[in-house]
């Protein structure tokens, strides 16, 4: 194998993301235009929250002045402490579960929810020290959380979600609208 053949297949071949997970889309969270989350599911069932690439953070050049993952007064998702195999003590999650506040530099506050019902397993501290990982790298080192559905839900939690296919439909019909003289 020569070196111009190894550089194709390298660039050709499909990113751990494409390989292992399976996406799934929330468009227009809580009637909130453009604000898409992704969910990144693994055949083990652990789902990944993450930012969709059309969301309002990721595009026109934001920047991220804090995030919080303090929910309430009485709430916050750092406090999270899940233990054993069975990932007793982790928080459980609805899907419009809030999951953190984001505000940029610009005043504009975001609010990520969990999107799938299941047990808080951890939340990316690491966003809170680096918060350019959100911005850079959404889908790898800037996730929000990580969350375990129910065994028994496991399979019913994409039901209110869309495929990569479905939310392309729906970004095609915002463009068009937004194309459209008022």
């Amino acid at each position: 194998m020569d070196g111009g053949e190894q550089k194709d297949t390298q660039a050709n071949a499909p990113s751990v993301i494409d390989r292992y997970y399976t996406r799934w889309y929330r468009a227009d969270l809580k009637g909130k235009p453009c604000e898409d989350h992704c969910i990144l599911q693994h055949s083990n069932r652990i789902c990944v929250v993450t930012l969709a690439e059309t969301h309002p953070i990721l595009q026109s050049g934001r920047t991220i002045k804090s995030i919080n993952y303090q929910i309430s007064n009485v709430c916050s998702r750092l406090n999270n402490k899940v233990s054993g195999k069975s990932k007793r003590g982790g928080q459980f999650l609805t899907d419009f579960a809030p999951l953190c506040r984001i505000t940029c530099t610009d005043e504009t506050e975001y609010t990520v929810y969990s999107c799938i019902r299941g047990r808080l397993l951890e939340v990316n501290e690491s966003i809170l020290e680096t918060p350019t990982l959100l911005l850079e790298k959404p889908s790898t080192e800037g996730y929000i959380a990580v969350i375990l559905p129910k065994f028994e839900e496991s399979k019913s939690i994409t039901e209110n979600l869309l495929s990569r296919e479905e939310f392309e439909s729906v970004l095609a019909k915002r463009k068009v609208a937004e194309s459209q003289p008022s």
